[in-house]
């Protein structure tokens, strides 16, 4: 797989540099609550664990992290965004060892969730936040079987939100939600007004 040089929003870098074949194999992940069964008690959201894939200008440090972290048991790991693979297998090495309910991947970190998805590596639920997976690679497919959610803003200008509607037409019908809103590309609204948290437990509880 091709390093990036620099993975860029206003997609000067061309898709293969971000996907491709050949990967080594790696340990398939899934989330606690895969492993719950029907007499289990449900996770309170407050004890949910979310792993979070910061954007390409994003941090640990960034708005929606912040946000996460208050609400939930949350990791944000730091990534150099200027090489996908190393991101994808940074994050790898955290579902490992964090084992997370849900995976929520903003732009950038959404194409490197759908990348963990693509892979086998994970299988829990997803949040994907103006996924930017379309924009470098026009063959991204969701899995089956996955309960994955796209949220897109509608005055998104970095990403269209047209690039959401054709991933979400991929994956398992029923398991795959589209959810657009009338927002900006970081979506500033939603994380103010405790949309993002909401999204969270409410596919947590699915």
């Amino acid at each position: 797989m091709v390093a990036l040089r620099r993975a860029r929003i206003d997609g000067s870098l061309p898709c293969h540099a971000l996907f491709g074949f050949g990967y080594p194999d790696r340990m398939t992940h899934h989330s606690r609550s895969d492993k719950r069964n029907a007499e289990d008690e449900p996770i309170r959201p407050g004890h949910l664990r979310v792993q979070f894939i910061h954007g390409l200008e994003g941090s640990p440090n960034g708005s929606k992290a912040r946000e996460l972290a208050r609400h939930f048991d949350t990791r944000t790991p730091a990534m150099d965004t200027q090489d996908f693979e190393g991101c994808v297998a940074r994050q790898l090495e955290e579902l490992n060892a964090f084992g997370p309910d849900v995976l929520v991947g903003s732009s950038f970190g959404g194409a490197v969730a759908v990348a963990l998805l693509e892979r086998g590596h994970w299988h829990g639920p997803t949040l994907l936040l103006a996924q930017a997976a379309v924009h470098y690679n026009e063959h991204a497919r969701l899995p089956e079987g996955v309960t994955i959610w796209l949220v897109h803003g509608l005055g998104d200008v970095l990403i269209d939100p047209e690039q959401s509607r054709r991933l979400a037409r991929t994956g398992s019908a029923g398991r795959v939600r589209l959810i657009e809103v009338d927002d900006d590309h970081p979506l500033h609204a939603s994380v103010a007004n405790g949309k993002l948290i909401d999204w969270v437990n409410a596919i947590a509880r699915l």
